[in-house]
């Protein structure tokens, strides 16, 4: 019987309590300010972009209506707090690369809810080694129109790498909290130029200009503010 309870003991000492938990790894991302290394990988990433795309013959254009939720997020769209509901119309342009390009494709998208247009420009690694994709974001009040959105230089305000088993990599413009000064982001406005200008050459090699408002028109998106004009000179 000694015995027994001896090695039940020493069983009992070996096993680890049931409480104990592995220690788990929490990754912060700092998107307003990003260290020296990272500000590198954000500029190595945007000058792979090809400057002048060429593009090979498929493609996708689509476009929807779509209603949110916390359950039914919109890339680019700010998250909804509990219980709120919105609903977004959007338009998305997809070409393939030929395949001795770097990036296999490239997806364009305008997003407009009652509030906001957000454009993002996403172009995706063919063989993913380290970078999968490279993310570029930016917005402006829905009270302008998509053609008026697309005919200006609308800056860039995110800009993302997603990373093969790696945290992701961000640079966001950050304003400060209130009461207190906006963040001097100086240091990382090359790094949004470039970004911005992607952004210009692929709206135009992508016809995004033309394509986006007449998708949009389609859906009705822009034209309510007209009828209510007509309506209320033709009583």
């Amino acid at each position: 019987m000694t015995a027994v309870m001896a090695m039940a003991a020493v069983a009992s000492a070996q096993t680890p309590p049931v409480s104990a938990q592995p220690p788990i790894k929490v990754n912060v991302i700092n998107v307003c300010a990003p260290s020296t290394e990272e500000q590198k990988e954000l500029s190595s990433a945007l000058a792979k972009v090809p400057g002048k795309p060429a593009f090979s013959k498929d493609y996708e254009v689509a476009r929807g209506h779509s209603t949110l939720d916390q359950s039914t997020p919109i890339p680019g769209m700010q998250p909804l707090p509990p219980g709120a509901v919105s609903a977004a119309d959007w338009v998305r342009v997809r070409r393939e690369f030929p395949g001795a390009t770097l990036f296999s494709n490239v997806q364009y998208s305008l997003s407009v809810d009652s509030t906001n247009m957000v454009e993002t420009l996403v172009l995706r690694v063919r063989e993913p080694k380290d970078l999968m994709q490279v993310s570029i974001e930016d917005s402006a009040s829905a009270v302008a129109s998509a053609t008026a959105m697309l005919s200006t230089s609308t800056p860039v305000s995110r800009v993302k790498l997603e990373r093969f088993g790696k945290s992701s990599v961000a640079l966001a413009r950050c304003s400060g909290e209130e009461g207190s000064p906006a963040k001097d982001q100086s240091a990382y406005e090359s790094i949004f130029r470039a970004a911005s200008s992607i952004m210009e050459r692929y709206r135009d090699a992508l016809g995004a200009r033309k394509m986006v408002p007449e998708e949009l028109a389609r859906m009705g998106v822009g034209t309510s503010t007209k009828a209510g004009a007509g309506s209320k000179k033709n009583p």
